[in-house]
């Protein structure tokens, strides 16, 4: 059985600070010592639901999952973001059928890792933030960690966190049964699903070759990858499913499961049964009339909301996205958070992290002032280009001019207001070079991120975790309450990609649509990433930096997928946006359950 998750008690005091200072203003009182964030009672005090049995007929394979007291309707949708239309169908059934919005991310990601194989999986790992209201939300770390041994496989595999990450969820928030939610992935495995354009690509490109090979299920009968509009059955990752539906999550870490993951380079029992998610604080800070709260460390949302305070400080809300005032705002704004991220990120159980420092309104306004401003005007003047952050120096050429962005991600609201941020991802698409499937599924390189940093405070330990790109966030309005909830994959430009889009949306007041829309750029060692040919404007101020300009290209996959839901607590609505740059969509589904929106 799993063991009993429950946040630290420094976690516990932080997020009870976090969430006395937002209910502060809505003249709110605390939930009761004896009730969990989510104001529902806590796991350690719930009964299984009625009717509720495993496989031993002794209890639900999850454990006591609680029974949430129903939280009163506040809005009249609900709605469900990701990255495949058939991972949004999943998500919203169990809207449907009355599943709450960590029901529907936990069936929605399960679903994902079927019909985006290259991108998230049972192999990987991932991190969540859940809010309801203005009550204080929760981050959820479940990414790979390094082996009791300390040693980094040439394959970069770290121990798997993802399915103990949705168990997580899964006790302390979920209201339907565990099997329930496995499910519809388990069908769309075994039954199989027609092949997408990005997925048909995926196998054709980078790892994509190498990853299949040898794997029947990817290829026709002719030997070739399977093309768009092909079926694709993975009768070996629906068995799998099928055993974690049954058997619960303990089957993966200690169970019948185990056995397959314990036979590859870099995983072994005693890591595998000591692996747990982490319950912690998210980071915050001021962005214009809202506060952002994105990942903790190492992941790097203090990154993201530095990034966003010190373009609001050159002026980026004054400014045309795409335009050259823009562009030349919010790259100087990226440098100085990659630089951040890059000196002083790492896993916060082994180093110190200076969050209140990174996401300091005042602060950052001050160095945007002092010296990012003064230092743009210099280079504005005919002489050498400069760069506007101090170590922009320090990192060496790529050896092609900008990775593909990897990853996935989701975002659910449901009809109370709980909100569910979720970034899922195998690290490289596919799992990297030396990519390894296992189960049906492949396994992840994120321990491959402590080569890619190298810095004092990112090095590999038994136990640690590296630092990496992934930033679910939420945007909480003056009274603390959440007011959207996205992410985006991408890689490194992760943060640039949520920038582009937080910009027009939170200081530009332009609408979501409108913003998710907006043109994107990614500057990434003097090599400035572009979705179009740059106006004449923009051309001249990279030919001034000395930047090279990348026009990138759809297959590229260079620009992510947001996933974005707006709500709007006084209509009573949720709002989506579709991002046309891969295969994300978004459906909103009535409260009463009377279908899709």
């Amino acid at each position: 059985m799993p063991r009993p998750r429950t946040p630290s008690t420094p976690a516990l005091t932080a997020l009870a600070l976090l969430s006395a200072v937002l209910l502060a203003a809505t003249g709110c009182t605390a939930p009761a010592p004896d009730e969990s964030p989510s104001g529902t009672p806590s796991t350690a005090d719930s009964a299984s639901p009625p009717g509720k049995t495993g496989p031993d007929g002794g209890g639900d394979p999850e454990g006591s999952t609680p029974a949430p007291s129903p939280s009163a309707d506040v809005l009249q949708e609900q709605a469900v973001a990701a990255g495949h239309p058939e991972a949004v169908q999943v998500g919203t059934e169990i809207l449907d059928r009355g599943g709450n919005a960590a029901d529907a991310a936990i069936a929605t990601a399960f679903a994902v890792a079927v019909v985006e194989p290259f991108a998230s999986g049972l192999g990987g790992g991932g991190s969540t933030l859940v809010a309801q209201g203005a009550e204080a939300p929760l981050a959820y770390d479940y990414r790979e960690t390094v082996s009791e041994t300390g040693e980094i496989p040439v394959s970069g595999a770290g121990v798997p966190g993802l399915v103990d990450g949705m168990a997580t969820l899964h006790a302390e928030h979920g209201s339907m049964e565990w099997s329930e939610l496995l499910a519809p992935a388990t069908e769309l495995a075994e039954e199989g699903f027609p092949v997408s354009g990005m997925l048909a690509q995926r196998m054709r490109s980078d790892y994509g070759p190498g990853a299949i090979a040898g794997l029947e299920q990817f290829h026709g009968p002719g030997g070739a990858p399977l093309a768009e509009g092909e079926e694709l059955v993975q009768t070996e990752l629906a068995d799998t499913l099928q055993t974690l539906a049954q058997e619960g999550s303990e089957s993966f870490y200690t169970g019948s499961l185990a056995s397959r993951l314990t036979a590859v380079d870099g995983l072994d029992a005693a890591s595998l049964a000591e692996y747990e998610t982490v319950s912690t604080e998210p980071v915050a800070g001021a962005m214009g009339d809202h506060t952002l709260v994105s990942a903790a460390p190492p992941l790097p949302g203090a990154g993201v909301v530095q990034f966003l305070q010190v373009a609001e400080a050159l002026g980026a809300a004054e400014a045309e996205p795409g335009s050259a005032e823009y562009v030349e705002a919010m790259a100087a704004a990226w440098q100085v958070a990659e630089d951040s991220v890059n000196e002083s990120l790492g896993d916060p159980a082994f180093v110190e992290v200076p969050v209140d420092r990174l996401t300091d309104a005042e602060a950052n306004a001050e160095l945007a002032r002092s010296e990012v401003a003064p230092a743009l005007a210099a280079a504005r003047e005919p002489a050498s280009p400069v760069r506007t952050a101090s170590a922009a120096g320090s990192q060496q050429p790529l050896e092609q001019p900008i990775e593909a962005g990897n990853t996935t991600h989701l975002t659910v609201v449901d009809s109370t207001g709980m909100t569910v941020s979720m970034t899922n991802t195998i690290t490289s698409f596919w799992g990297g070079e030396h990519a390894q499937e296992v189960g049906g599924f492949f396994l992840n390189n994120q321990l491959s991120r402590f080569e890619a940093l190298d810095t004092p405070a990112n090095q590999p330990e038994p136990g640690r975790k590296s630092v990496s790109w992934s930033a679910p966030s939420l945007v909480l309005d003056a009274q603390g309450r959440v007011v959207m909830g996205l992410g985006s994959p991408g890689g490194q430009a992760i943060p640039s990609i949520l920038a582009g889009v937080l910009v027009p949306w939170a200081l530009q007041d332009a609408p979501l649509q409108q913003a998710v829309d907006a043109p994107r750029h990614y500057l990434q060692d003097e090599v400035l990433a572009l979705e179009e040919e740059p106006a004449g404007e923009v051309t001249a101020l990279v030919r001034q930096r000395g930047w090279q300009p990348h026009v990138t290209e759809r297959a590229d996959a260079v620009f992510g997928s947001v996933q974005a839901l707006e709500i709007d607590y006084e209509a009573g609505t949720v709002t989506g946006a579709v991002d046309s740059r891969r295969e994300g969509d978004v459906a909103v589904v009535p409260a009463d359950g009377r279908g899709v929106k």
